[in-house]
């Protein structure tokens, strides 16, 4: 292979491993997808979802892209979550932001270009509407952080309003949307307490 041969010789590796502990794992991977949970993340390669939460390959369902924002004009994020929904009965959507992540920072900055530029005005939206929360912090980095937080929170608001969700409810299945966020500093995630199990409720956090 001419390009990128050690990430060749890795996977072979990691698939190794994998077969000298358990050698019937890829064979249960063939077999059947069925996993109990749904990860709205960051794109930020520090940000490994399955490992951060101690999941195996089959058991987290996972969606990412530039600040873990969700929009209901996103055609991708959209089928992940019907799919999630509607055939793997998935039972918690975990939103989850990081502190330091770089789509809620350039949301602070002037306006981008391109696709990107337009990614990001959705974050920039959410700073706008808690401008007068975010503005009198000490400084920016006070600032990034909460509005991490807030662009997660945000995010699972608009989850709960989506039709694939409030359908799912209206019919008595059981799902529960959470707003978590990462912190690299430590490898620790916390729950910012606005779980939704259903239209009305107020989250049990």
């Amino acid at each position: 292979m001419r390009f990128l041969p050690e990430l060749f010789e890795n996977n072979r590796t990691w698939a190794n491993r994998h077969l000298a502990r358990d050698p019937e794992f890829f064979a249960r991977l063939c077999a059947i997808q069925n996993p109990a949970h749904l990860w709205i993340g960051c794109s930020d390669s520090r940000v490994p979802a399955n490992e951060i939460v101690g999941l195996a390959p089959g058991e987290l369902f996972v969606h990412r892209n530039v600040g873990n924002v969700v929009r209901a004009d996103d055609r991708n994020c959209m089928a992940v979550l019907q799919y999630a929904v509607e055939q793997l009965r998935i039972a918690h959507i975990m939103v989850t932001g990081h502190y330091g992540c770089g789509g809620v920072q350039a949301a602070f900055a002037p306006p981008a270009h391109g696709p990107l530029g337009e990614w990001v005005d959705h974050i920039r939206a959410v700073r706008i509407a808690h401008a007068m929360e975010l503005d009198p912090l000490p400084d920016d980095l006070t600032r990034s952080h909460r509005l991490c937080e807030l662009n997660v929170m945000d995010q699972v608001v608009t989850l709960s309003r989506l039709p694939v969700i409030t359908e799912a409810w209206r019919r008595g299945q059981p799902i529960t949307l959470h707003g978590w966020i990462y912190d690299l500093r430590d490898g620790l995630i916390r729950d910012l307490g606005v779980s939704l199990d259903g239209p009305a409720s107020d989250g049990s956090g």
